[in-house]
C-alpha cells in the first residue's frame, strides 16, 4: 500500500513538473546559460567529508544539469570548472580536480554523444596534465559533429588573462596592418576572446550564496542577467535551474535603452 502511495505521489509530482516545464517553454529560453559551480567544499564540510567528496558529488550534478539544459533547448551551457586561481588550493585537491574531467567524460561521453551534445572548452590547456588534455581532446573529437547543446567547460580559465591576451593579439594585428585601429569595436574585440564562436551568456547562475563573478567572463557578462542562489552546487537540481530560468523570463532586457512603453 505504501509503495502504491509513493508511486502515486511520484507520478503526481512529475505531472506538476511537466506542466511547469511546458509553461517555461512557452516563453523565451536563455540561449546561453553560464554557471559558477560553487560550494562543493562547503557541502563536504557540512557532512564531515573531505573536500574531494564534494567535488565528486558536484560532478554528478553536472551530469544532471547538462541533461536538463538539453531538454529545455538551451543552446550553450558554460560551466566554470577550474579557474586560474584554483592552482592555489592544496595539492591533493588540485590533483583530484585535474582527474575529474577524465572521470566525467569517460563515464558520460556515450550519453553526450547519444543526446547530440557537443563538448568544447575555453582556458589555457597547456598547464593541464597530459591525461586531462587527452580526455578533453577525445571528447571534443567524438562530439565535433553534434549540433545540439554546446557543453563548454572553462578549464584553467581567468577572464583578466583572457582579456590581456586578446589585447596583445589585437595590438600585434594592428602593428602588422591586419586590423585598422579605426575598425576596433565591441564586435572586433570579442573576436579575439576565447568565446569568439559563442554568443554572450544570457543568464549567469552562481550557487552557494556568494555574490561575485570571481574573474569569470568579465567582458562577456556585460549585459547578462545575474542570478545568485543560496544553494551549494552538489544540491543544485533541475528545480533550481527552472527557478533561475523563470526569474530570467520575468525580467526586461533593455541593453541600456528603454522599452516602448517606457518612452512616454
Amino acid at each position: 500500500m505504501f509503495n502504491k502511495m509513493k508511486l502515486w505521489k511520484t507520478s503526481k509530482d512529475q505531472d506538476v513538473q511537466d506542466d511547469r516545464i511546458s509553461q517555461i517553454l512557452a516563453h523565451p529560453i536563455p540561449e546561453h546559460v553560464a554557471i559558477i559551480m560553487d560550494g562543493n567544499g562547503r557541502w563536504a564540510k557540512k557532512r564531515t567529508l573531505p573536500r574531494i567528496a564534494g567535488h565528486h558529488e558536484g560532478m554528478k550534478t553536472v551530469k544532471k544539469i547538462t541533461k536538463s539544459a538539453n531538454r529545455l533547448g538551451i543552446k550553450t551551457l558554460t560551466l566554470y570548472a577550474f579557474s586560474t586561481e584554483n592552482w592555489k588550493r592544496p595539492k591533493n585537491e588540485v590533483d583530484y580536480l585535474m582527474k575529474l574531467p577524465e572521470q566525467f567524460l569517460s563515464s558520460f561521453l556515450p550519453e553526450l554523444i547519444e543526446e547530440n551534445v557537443k563538448v568544447s572548452t575555453m582556458g589555457d590547456m597547456n598547464r593541464l596534465p597530459a591525461s586531462t588534455r587527452r580526455a578533453v581532446d577525445h571528447a571534443i573529437e567524438e562530439t565535433k559533429d553534434n549540433d545540439g547543446l554546446i557543453l563548454n567547460f572553462a578549464l584553467n580559465y581567468g577572464s583578466r588573462s583572457e582579456i590581456i591576451d586578446a589585447i596583445k593579439d589585437l595590438s600585434s594585428d594592428v602593428k602588422q596592418g591586419i586590423i585598422n585601429e579605426e575598425d576596433i569595436d565591441d564586435e572586433c574585440f570579442s573576436s579575439y576572446l576565447m568565446t569568439k564562436s559563442l554568443n554572450d551568456p544570457d543568464l549567469l547562475i552562481r550557487t552557494s550564496g556568494e555574490l561575485r563573478l570571481s574573474n569569470f567572463m568579465l567582458w562577456q557578462l556585460a549585459y547578462t542577467e545575474l542570478y545568485f542562489m543560496d544553494v551549494l552546487w552538489p544540491d543544485f537540481s533541475e528545480e533550481h535551474l527552472l527557478e533561475a530560468i523563470e526569474s530570467f523570463q520575468r525580467r526586461s532586457r533593455r541593453y541600456g535603452g528603454l522599452l516602448g512603453e517606457e518612452i512616454q
